[in-house]
């Protein structure tokens, strides 16, 4: 049963210390978690912390291009990098259902040590539970993540958004979802469908080195950018135009939403933003995002403006011409997907 977790591997003794030291401790060492006190002691003394937190409970837990595990560091460091911050530190607490295979509790381990090791991010503190066989779906992860902002950047908020800025995505749309939904399904195995899943820390940092002037970030997860652009609409209290035509999507992501009658405008992403910036600084902003592997397919998809009446907040130009009002999906199109 050595291969398998079990419920003693969460009861705070030799078990729990075995998991602990030959795992968590050997994938995510470094100086500030070595000591395994029950909090990290951190070094901040800014005046400017981001902090942000999330709960990842997707299904399957391996999906063609990543796991849960560097998909909760992934996810985490983009929370914070969407605001303008640079991440810094993250947690990691495990609710693991008894039974659990410990082979594949190291793969998702070691995932999340070389995701956080590429955004250059340090796993300083966490927490381990285990819960009886059927009371969880085999694993959950939640991770915490602390960023500081530079002096000269305020916070990427949708209150900066002004009527005349342009709307960029880094790439193309509806990658992640569409992933994670061929993958529960036996047809589509062989379909070359991955994940976008990585830590977009990096592609702001070299927006901001730029001095590219950046009103607004979101990055695009549940509900797709359809949803995350209605939300934004709201918030700012402005109106956008998007177009359809302009909207990059994969064929074959296009092919599996045709399909199941969905649509990649509101299919979840784990690496794509969207970014408001002033019309005069979309070319150099686009230019900028091109010369890094994770903006090599942005794109400007719309402007901000005026719609005919109040309540319509996204308007869509489709790509036979029409004119289509965009607003937050009801309810969960694909569920379980982060």
């Amino acid at each position: 049963m050595d291969d398998l977790i079990l419920l003693g591997h969460g009861s705070g003794g030799r078990l729990t210390s075995d998991l602990v030291h030959n795992l968590f401790l050997k994938n995510f060492r470094n100086a500030l978690l070595e000591p395994l006190g029950d909090s990290a002691n951190l070094n901040l003394e800014h005046p400017n912390i981001a902090f942000t937190t999330d709960s990842y409970v997707i299904t399957p837990q391996f999906f063609p291009g990543g796991n849960i595990g560097s998909l909760a560091v992934h996810g985490t460091i983009n929370d914070l990098a969407m605001s303008g911050a640079r991440p810094l530190y993250l947690s990691a607490a495990y609710i693991i259902e008894e039974g659990f295979k410990l082979g594949q509790l190291e793969i998702i381990v070691e995932s999340m040590a070389q995701a956080a090791d590429e955004a250059q991010v340090k796993i300083v503190t966490g927490d381990t539970k285990v819960v009886p066989k059927g009371m969880a779906d085999g694993l959950y992860i939640n991770t915490s993540g602390i960023g500081v902002h530079n002096n000269d950047q305020l916070p990427y908020t949708p209150s900066r958004i002004k009527k005349g800025d342009s709307i960029i995505v880094n790439g193309t749309v509806g990658d992640h979802g569409a992933a994670v939904l061929s993958s529960r399904e036996a047809g589509f195995t062989k379909a070359k469908i991955f994940s976008d899943c990585a830590s977009l820390n990096h592609l702001v940092a070299r927006l901001q080195n730029s001095k590219a002037t950046i009103h607004a970030l979101r990055d695009a997860t549940r509900g797709g950018i359809g949803g995350v652009l209605a939300e934004l609409a709201e918030q700012s209290h402005t109106c956008f135009k998007i177009y359809e035509t302009k909207i990059p999507v994969r064929s074959e992501v296009r092919g599996l939403c045709e399909i199941y009658g969905l649509e990649p405008l509101f299919i979840a992403n784990e690496a794509k933003m969207l970014l408001f910036c002033p019309a005069a600084e979309a070319a150099k902003v686009i230019a900028v995002m091109q010369r890094d592997p994770l903006g090599k397919n942005a794109a400007i998809i719309g402007e901000v403006s005026e719609a005919n009446q109040p309540e319509c907040r996204v308007i869509m130009e489709t790509s036979i011409g029409g004119i289509r009002i965009i607003d937050q999906p009801a309810g969960e199109l694909v569920p379980r997907i982060c």
